[in-house]
């Protein structure tokens, strides 16, 4: 609940859902556009992006160029299409993220924007050693499942429903790592309520008023990511 609305707990107003689609154009796009400039606050930090629902690699090209630009040393999820949860998908990720630390000699950032965060956060819970810090960019992983406008046509995609993915792991549990949710008060897809979590389930909320589709492609939603995750990880780092 946030300012006494309980009204974010549901799934977004029909208003906002069709609107949603006004931001394809720019993830279209992503893998043409400039990366956002930044200062070089990623000090080589791997970063491993995994992109939404029925996304793939190239829906996440100007946030990755964008952390690339800042410094951080970023990887594809490599997925295909990212449609449903899949347990040999993940499978796939457990390896990366292993070479990933291996090669960088670093703990890692996972970064997942709406299903892929569901990805980063039961990584991030299956593999503490690993993993310095987890985002979700509008990630629905509290909650009732169903608070989003997306679960029907995951159901009619995957071959399991909602409330019993592949994976037996409870996404709302904390990770060990820093954890943050990022959040949309005007998500067209997701309930804010469901991708902010609870004070129990997350370290920090950050607010990004944007639509759902745009958290990943807006400039003005990935400078502030970029900008939260530099600022967060110079502290950890130091703590």
């Amino acid at each position: 609940m946030r300012g006494g609305d309980s009204d974010d707990s549901k799934a977004p107003p029909l208003i906002r859902w069709i609107a949603e689609p006004l931001a394809l154009p720019k993830i279209a796009v992503a893998p043409f556009r400039k990366p956002e400039p930044s200062e070089p606050i990623g000090n080589g930090r791997p970063v491993l992006v995994l992109p939404g629902m029925a996304s793939g690699d190239g829906s996440t090209a100007l946030l990755r160029n964008s952390l690339s630009e800042a410094g951080f040393h970023t990887y594809p999820a490599s997925l295909g299409r990212n449609l449903t949860i899949s347990r040999a998908k993940f499978a796939s990720l457990e390896a990366k993220l292993d070479r990933m630390v291996q090669a960088d000699g670093k703990k890692a950032v996972l970064l997942g924007w709406s299903l892929g965060g569901f990805y980063a956060r039961v990584l991030a819970q299956r593999h503490p050693s690993k993993v310095k810090l987890v985002a979700t960019l509008g990630t629905p992983f509290s909650g009732d499942r169903k608070a989003n406008n997306a679960w029907r046509i995951y159901e009619m995609i995957a071959d399991h429903n909602v409330d019993s993915p592949p994976l037996p792991d409870d996404p709302a549990v904390k990770p060990r790592a820093y954890t943050i949710a990022f959040w949309s008060p005007v998500d067209g897809i997701v309930s804010p309520a469901s991708a902010r979590g609870t004070e129990t389930e997350r370290d920090e909320a950050v607010e990004l008023p944007f639509r759902h589709f745009e958290l990943g492609c807006s400039r003005r939603s990935i400078r502030k990511v970029v900008e939260t995750l530099g600022n967060r990880l110079s502290v950890i780092d130091t703590a």
